[in-house]
């Protein structure tokens, strides 16, 4: 019991434990395991989601936000996109004409063609935020061209 009452000792048994739950159990996904890729299922695009084909699943963004979105910010590199839950993640890229990197997150709220589905933040090189005039220039370039490509779609 004297052993329990020091704070390193309760510390360090507490961490032992701990890392004793991590072991390397049958079920358990352990340290340099890779695991192969399910390759089964056929290679599917991120278009597919806005198909007719996919009446189970529904995607609750604009289209033609989505794709102005990426068609404006097109230096951008992509990281990541989930049209489920409306979101574009870039990295850094340099716009023509400019000399500072930015990356985006573009966020579309809603399926209405409208400046309230979306909401683009804008980061600069070392982590310092964009003024909120640049951000809303660059929200008003993707709708202004999410209108263009609704029109064009339309032939209105």
């Amino acid at each position: 019991m004297e052993l329990l009452r020091r704070p390193f000792m309760m510390v360090a048994i507490v961490a032992i434990a701990t890392l004793s739950a991590c072991g390397n159990g049958a079920g358990g996904n352990t340290l340099g395991e890779v695991r192969p890729a399910d390759t089964s299922a056929e290679e599917d695009t991120i278009w597919d989601a806005f198909g007719p084909d996919n009446a189970d699943q529904t995607v609750r963004v604009n289209k033609y936000i989505w794709a102005a979105s990426q068609e404006v910010l097109d230096f951008l590199p992509i990281q990541t996109v989930d049209p489920f839950s409306g979101v574009i993640s870039t990295g850094y890229g340099t716009p023509p004409g400019g000399g500072r990197s930015y990356r985006a997150t573009i966020f579309v709220r809603d399926a209405a063609l409208d400046a309230r589905s979306l909401n683009v933040a804008l980061q600069s090189n070392g982590g310092r935020a964009v003024p909120e005039s640049t951000a809303r220039a660059v929200e008003d370039a993707i709708l202004t061209r999410a209108r263009q490509l609704r029109i064009e779609d339309k032939k209105i």
